[in-house]
């Protein structure tokens, strides 16, 4: 299968190509139609890349491709939109939509950048009604056009549709007894058989699947998947063939029809051959040329164009593209391109959303932190919700400090994504059942992903300890410690009791607090906190001198 897509030179920018390894720089991904040597490599496992397109192609991707929907963008024809072409949104592009005159849903891309004016024609048939686009009324100098050079032969005349719809129809109706079987792909020309039918006031009987795409086109109602419902009956054009008219014409007399403007030959009198084409003329190329003026003329179909084409350019030459730096880093912010940098080198520099915070509970949180950890400790932790000893935390849990989720790689960061708790490798021990929340400054997060330059003042205001000085609404049970001096003397310990301690360690008694001995005990833990309020005081900056004394180069 060919593929008639592009990547455009200096740009983060493709059309109707989708093999992302030969492209890793591309951020924004084009559909012109959906042709299948336009869609080559495009299946349904797409992901982490937007597709633009028109709303009519993205429903037939849904629908032919299974593409998800979370990577289709529809755009309205003839309507400007602006894309940001770096992280900061200094650079922008300009797209604008309009129809191509090829088939359902097929446009032509009208690009406005740092890059200068590219139109990309797609497949497309010239109408001098094009010219009255707003986009390019606008006496707009175009600096590439990338033509559908599917028909340019000086030596083949194609006429237009309209003739060749009425040479169609004279052919029918020279058969007035036969049934008419008309070759065509599976998309395109669907104006013709409406056309058909409405004449000869007739069905068009066509197969499951392309009614499917035709009541999603919202086409009149000349369809049916009946059997001989109707006299006309849609195939595909490979079925034409000179067996399969021995068979059709056995059962009863068939005509068949090819609307196509290949270069084929009739192999059977009654297969007729017409000059129907939804692409250009060679002529209608030399118009449009002749009236976009373009710098430049980029073919879509293979690498060669007639001189005669080349002749009708402007003699001027366009200017050296210049890629802002921004845009170069946009490029390099690939997630193949920052993956293959990180292994390399480390996190790529630029910047980066921190964390919200980070959250550490003790092992009997409450009723909410326990639902929103569910599922991801069931296997790895004790009753008590905390890991075992010596084993690794798996499912959510993140033992690399300060890893941050990658970007999404379309335009706006999908803020639905949330950024993976980071969860604490040492073992979070039971406090007497006393809920006590750290809640880590965001301010102290944020020093991890910002440069020098980054940081201000602010960022160093001093921090509220939040404690919890409500007791616990229920009796806790807890373990109290049996001095060693209250011990039963050696001679007259019994080994067998369960209280045995071998170890000349404390005895273990299971007792219940009421509600002021855990509010006492509470108390005493946070006037033991290794915090003072000299600590959060404002220390000011360094001397100058003194800071010069220390190289800021690792």
């Amino acid at each position: 299968m060919s593929v008639n897509g592009r990547v455009i030179p200096h740009t983060p920018l493709a059309v109707d190509f989708w093999q992302v390894r030969k492209c890793p720089h591309t951020r924004l991904f084009f559909l012109s139609h959906m042709h299948t040597d336009h869609t080559a490599g495009l299946t349904s496992t797409w992901s982490d890349r937007p597709i633009y397109c028109s709303p009519v192609s993205a429903d037939l991707l849904k629908l032919k491709l299974q593409v998800k929907p979370q990577w289709i963008h529809p755009l309205e024809l003839d309507e400007p939109y602006m894309f940001p072409l770096d992280d900061t949104g200094k650079e922008r592009l300009t797209v604008t939509l309009m129809d191509a005159n090829h088939c359902p849903g097929s446009v032509m891309f009208l690009f406005q950048g740092y890059f200068g004016s590219i139109l990309y024609t797609g497949d497309f048939r010239y109408a001098p009604s094009m010219l009255r686009e707003p986009c390019l009324r606008n006496n707009i100098d175009i600096d590439v056009l990338y033509l559908d050079n599917t028909n340019c032969d000086p030596a083949r005349v194609l006429p237009t549709r309209c003739r060749a719809t009425h040479k169609i129809k004279e052919i029918i109706r020279s058969h007035p007894n036969h049934d008419v079987v008309i070759g065509l792909y599976s998309l395109g020309k669907e104006s013709l058989l409406v056309d058909l039918a409405i004449e000869f006031k007739s069905w068009v009987e066509v197969s499951v699947e392309r009614m499917e795409t035709l009541r999603l086109l919202k086409l009149p109602n000349v369809f049916t998947t009946d059997v001989g419902a109707g006299r006309f009956r849609v195939v595909g054009q490979s079925d034409i063939c000179y067996a399969n008219m021995q068979q059709w014409n056995r059962v009863s007399p068939t005509l068949a029809i090819l609307p196509t403007s290949r270069p084929l030959g009739s192999y059977h009198p009654n297969v007729h051959v017409v000059p129907y084409s939804d692409h250009s003329s060679y002529r209608e190329l030399e118009d449009f040329i002749y009236a976009i003026k373009p710098t430049s003329l980029i073919p879509i179909v293979g690498k060669c164009l007639p001189v005669s084409l080349s002749a009708l350019l402007p003699r001027r030459r366009r200017s050296d593209v210049l890629v802002p730096e921004s845009v170069k880093n946009y490029m390099l912010t690939q997630p193949s391109a920052r993956s293959a940098q990180q292994r390399r080198k480390g996190p790529p520099p630029g910047p980066r959303s921190p964390p919200r915070g980070v959250v550490f509970e003790s092992s009997l949180g409450s009723p909410s932190s326990a639902n929103s950890s569910k599922g991801s400790r069931d296997s790895s932790t004790q009753s008590n919700g905390a890991p075992e000893e010596g084993e690794d935390v798996k499912g959510e849990d993140v033992d690399v400090v300060g890893d941050v989720e990658p970007e999404d790689d379309g335009i706006g960061r999908d803020m639905s994504r949330r950024f993976v708790p980071v969860k604490c490798k040492k073992r979070i021990h039971n406090l007497c059942g006393l809920n006590i929340v750290n809640m880590v400054a965001e301010e102290r997060l944020m020093a991890e992903f910002l440069t020098l330059s980054q940081f201000s003042q602010s960022n160093f205001a001093p921090s509220t300890i939040m404690t919890n000085i409500v007791p616990s609404l229920r009796a806790v049970k807890v373990t109290r410690v049996t001095p060693a001096t209250d011990r039963v003397p050696e001679s007259s310990r019994d080994v067998t009791s369960p209280r045995h301690d071998p170890f000349n360690k404390v005895s273990e008694v299971p007792v219940t607090l009421s509600h002021g001995e855990v509010e006492e005990i509470e108390g005493s833990i946070l006037k033991r906190l290794p915090f003072t309020q000299e600590d959060m005081t404002r220390g000011g900056l360094l001397d100058h001198g003194f800071a010069k004394q220390f190289s800021l180069m690792p």
